[in-house]
């Protein structure tokens, strides 16, 4: 992917990404405000669902992003191996208690980091061979948002910056057995623990935020990832770590075309259904690991 759209999303973040968003930025302020609280768990919670989904039950929102995938290996000079263009479509619904279901389904496709295009084959630099690339497919990814869960009491971290901007952010950090046993998947499994962390930031008006006539917060994200090597690479027990690093924002989901083209025609093309969220609530949830283990199931 060219430098120059990367440089775009990061101007779109600091900028709150008002072009794209030119709906909420043409709203007459509310006299009404919420007054949320964002030390309260109760305000936290909905400021969230405001922030990651819609209040409105009928309408489905869209994080899209894009960004640059790196390689680590101890000793070598670090790689960019690759680029990334993908979204997250998703429906909120409410529960009781003040809880939500959110209910996603998302996409993300490698991209030749010259061209821009779509990768199918993968010429893998540290092995020197040339794979085929399986780009992610997670349907569902499901989340339910509770007041209190087996963790205590909901809260997510927040921090405000100037008169009018928040960022809430979260740390997702995960150690669990791998779906892809070593011994089933030699070529494919670094280890039978995975091992990974995706840090999320969202930036938003907290003006907006407590408008009590907007049902939907509007956004900007950042969104690192720092976990093992893909299963596709073929790079058995190698020692090392990939990086994903990008920047995008949230779209309604009846704005979908102005996404990039490569983008939604490959996914229209390949899986007309991730056009839209899930329906209905699902478990578990896909991830890469499983997808790939569904792809390629042992003894075939």
């Amino acid at each position: 992917m060219k430098t120059t759209i990367y440089l775009v999303s990061l101007i779109l973040l600091l900028l709150g990404c008002k072009e794209n968003q030119a709906d909420t930025t043409t709203k007459k302020a509310s006299t009404n405000s919420l007054g949320l609280n964002l030390d309260d768990p109760a305000d936290n919670l909905k400021a969230f669902a405001k922030v990651r989904g819609s209040l409105d039950t009928t309408e489905e929102v869209i994080f899209y992003a894009n960004g640059s995938i790196y390689g680590f290996v101890e000793g070598e000079r670090d790689k960019h191996l690759m680029d990334y263009e993908m979204y997250n479509i998703a429906r909120l619904l409410p529960m009781e208690g003040g809880a939500y279901q959110l209910l996603t389904r998302e996409v993300l496709l490698y991209m030749d980091k010259e061209t821009g295009e779509v990768l199918e084959k993968y010429n893998n630099p540290y092995t020197e061979k040339t794979v085929d690339v399986l780009h992610v497919w997670n349907d569902p990814v499901n989340q339910n948002f509770q007041l209190e869960g087996r963790f205590g009491k909901w809260g997510v971290n927040h921090n405000k910056y100037g008169d009018d901007m928040i960022c809430m952010n979260a740390d997702v950090l995960l150690t669990y057995p791998s779906p892809l046993k070593v011994a089933d998947y030699p070529e494919s499994s670094q280890s039978d623990l995975y091992e990974a962390c995706e840090l999320f930031q969202f930036f938003f008006s907290e003006e907006e935020l407590n408008d009590a006539d907007d049902l939907s917060t509007s956004c900007t994200i950042s969104w690192t990832r720092f976990g093992p090597w893909l299963p596709w690479m073929k790079m058995g027990q190698r020692p090392g770590k990939m990086m994903y690093q990008g920047a995008g924002y949230k779209l309604s989901e009846r704005n979908y075309d102005e996404m990039p083209k490569v983008l939604t025609d490959y996914v229209m093309k390949t899986k007309p259904e991730y056009r839209h969220a899930p329906s209905t609530y699902s478990k578990p949830n896909e991830t890469s690991w499983t997808y790939y283990k569904k792809m390629n199931p042992v003894g075939e």
